[in-house]
């Protein structure tokens, strides 16, 4: 039986749909029932930082996708994802029947976070750093969900990108990392599903323009973070929670990223 962490990060865009969210924490709650596999998320919340931003008449402006926090919204944003989505997330699972610890990136030094360019603010950048009260808490039967807010040495609040944010976590509890997005995977030229792909494989389906626009930057970002993590991530859609038992179970839903052609 798999013991090993899975680390599902969630796409903010999937918090925006209750009825997702519903199933998906249903899924895991009958998941839980027949297997004692540890499971964690982490989260982000964009759109609502958005509608915070607008409802304040604040502007929001980002640079290389990457959102610009000056010191003094930092505590706004960290309301909004550390507190609103994370606490959201939380009563889903609870409706769910899933026993949830809210968490962020700074509980129980679970990553280190420094800040990542002057220019951005309070965005930060987290490195793994100690897994083990994250871990006791799995091996109790809780699923923690763990915003992308974390702290710096100085105990200053920071805002990581959570797909960044998930490969440290990943990476601090010796994880297995999942994307959910809004994307099912990678597509070839007709259509179809890419169930696996290597560097090379996918640089070569950029050359040839299969792989185009947005994807460019998620595939070579997944890249990255397997790369980081020494071993394979997978990018799947969050808008089939039914197959979540599928991915549970091992299987592949989407398009897994690997370093090499045997799938390490």
């Amino acid at each position: 039986m798999n013991q090993v962490p899975l680390v599902i990060k969630l796409g903010g865009a999937a918090l925006e749909c209750n009825l997702t969210l519903e199933r998906l924490f249903s899924t895991i709650n009958a998941y839980q029932s027949r297997s004692q596999r540890p499971i964690l998320f982490v989260h982000g919340g964009g759109y609502l930082v958005d509608e915070l931003m607008k409802k304040l008449q604040l502007p929001t402006v980002k640079k290389q996708g990457l959102r610009v926090t000056p010191s003094d919204q930092i505590g706004l944003i960290t309301g909004a994802l550390a507190g609103t989505a994370n606490k959201m997330l939380q009563g889903q699972a609870v409706k769910a029947g899933v026993a949830a610890v809210g968490l962020s990136l700074a509980d129980g030094g679970l990553c280190t976070v420094s800040q990542l360019d002057p220019e951005l603010g309070a965005v930060g950048h987290a490195e793994p750093n100690n897994g083990a009260l994250v871990g006791q808490i799995m091996q109790l039967g809780f699923v923690p969900i763990i915003s992308s807010i974390g702290l710096n040495d100085s105990g200053e609040m920071m805002n990581v990108n959570a797909d960044q944010a998930a490969v440290a976590v990943a990476a601090a509890v010796g994880g297995e990392l999942v994307l959910l997005s809004d994307v099912t995977g990678v597509l070839d030229g007709k259509g179809n599903l890419i169930k696996q792909l290597t560097e090379s494989e996918a640089e070569a389906l950029i050359a040839q323009a299969v792989i185009t626009d947005g994807m460019i930057v998620k595939v070579r970002a997944a890249f990255t973070a397997a790369k980081a993590l020494g071993r394979s991530i997978e990018v799947a859609s969050w808008r089939y929670p039914d197959k979540l038992n599928d991915l549970l179970a091992g299987d592949s839903i989407g398009t897994r990223f690997t370093l090499s052609s045997t799938g390490n």
